[in-house]
């Protein structure tokens, strides 16, 4: 499929990035995650998206085993590298597609997924897939970028990250992703709600996105409705984009 074409070329020119990104590295939404979690230090945990490995990384001290899954074969070599950096040997890295796990029913006490469903073409396929290698009772950690319940929100939203980064599909409403959990047979047993400052230089190039087309994307964040401006608390200086504010979600959803 192009679309993970797209995310494996995007996100393979860009995986040292992602290792050192702030928002990735030191969120307090990683930390909420980690809190969350119910662990007893037998689990096997899977990290569906390791990306720069910061979940599996903050995950590893606390469970027996944690298995790392990523669609970009670079971003896998990077996210080894720094976990063992910080002396992890339980953490095991496999090559695999967030919508069709190369693993068997009721594998995992656990599933994380960090700042990444964005990215899936068929994130109901990813969900299923999540159900499917849970045990019983296990719970589904997930962490990622939403949109405003406002479809004019969810539209500007949505078109600057695209425009951004080609690789991303869809940031999806807080209640979309309820319904999407409890239909597949999920029951939500928390969520939080996190805001996320962008700095709008650094957000660009971690995409590599070129001057010129960071220069339109500018343009068209300046020429934004104020009730846009508003919402997404827009910072402007000498009529540069500085900063944006998005949010994420955290949940934990157990199968039943």
């Amino acid at each position: 499929m192009d679309i993970k074409n797209d995310v494996q070329q995007q996100f393979g020119k860009s995986a040292a990035s992602y290792v050192s990104s702030t928002i990735h590295k030191d969120g307090k939404d990683l930390q909420k995650l980690v809190q969350m979690a119910a662990i007893n230090g037998e689990e096997e945990l899977l990290d569906i998206a390791t990306g720069g490995g910061h979940t599996a990384n903050a995950f590893a001290p606390f469970v027996k085993k944690v298995i790392a899954v990523d669609l970009t074969a670079e971003m896998l070599r990077e996210a080894e590298t720094f976990i063992n950096e910080n002396g992890h040997q339980n953490v095991e890295f496999k090559q695999a597609d967030a919508e069709q796990l190369p693993f068997v029913n009721e594998a995992f006490a656990i599933v994380t997924c960090r700042i990444a469903p964005h990215h899936f073409p068929n994130v109901n396929k990813f969900v299923e897939e999540v159900y499917r290698v849970l045990k019983s009772n296990g719970q589904f950690l997930l962490d990622d970028n939403v949109v405003p319940e406002n479809d004019d929100y969810d539209l500007f939203y949505n078109t600057i990250e695209k425009w951004r980064d080609y690789s991303h599909f869809r940031a999806w409403k807080k209640t979309e992703w309820l319904r999407m959990l409890e239909m597949t047979g999920f029951e939500i047993s928390e969520w939080h709600r996190f805001e996320k400052t962008f700095r709008f230089e650094p957000w660009c190039k971690r995409m590599n996105l070129p001057q010129s087309e960071m220069d339109k994307l500018s343009e068209h964040i300046l020429g934004a409705s104020q009730k846009v401006k508003d919402k997404f608390r827009i910072v402007i200086e000498n009529n540069h984009v500085i900063s944006f504010q998005g949010e994420a979600i955290v949940l934990k959803a157990i199968k039943k």
